[in-house]
């Protein structure tokens, strides 16, 4: 699913008063960490992401593969945080 920059602009307007809901560690992304981001985002749609010190990526490698892996699209990525948005298609949550 690919973004406008409106769409994304707003998305990223909404995103700066959520606190971070996944946290990424030392272990990377793994499945249960893909697992707990599809909850959410079928839950929020929108989520704040963020990596711990050890974590072995970057912000924008991790946004990568969690977009990849759920099918979600990159919203914003700034230092050690990210967000991303996935329409929930049967109760939408956030009209864009």
């Amino acid at each position: 699913m690919e973004l406008t920059s409106k769409q994304r602009a707003a998305l990223r307007a909404m995103v700066n008063t959520l606190q971070p809901v996944l946290y990424i560690g030392k272990e990377g992304v793994t499945d249960a960490t893909i697992k707990e981001a599809y909850d959410a985002l079928q839950a929020r749609e929108l989520i704040k992401c963020s990596l711990g010190e050890n974590a072995p990526l970057d912000a924008r490698e991790a946004c990568g593969i969690l977009c990849d892996r759920l099918g979600a699209s990159p919203v914003q990525c700034i230092g050690r945080r990210f967000s991303i948005y996935r329409r929930n298609e049967k109760e939408p949550k956030i009209e864009i």
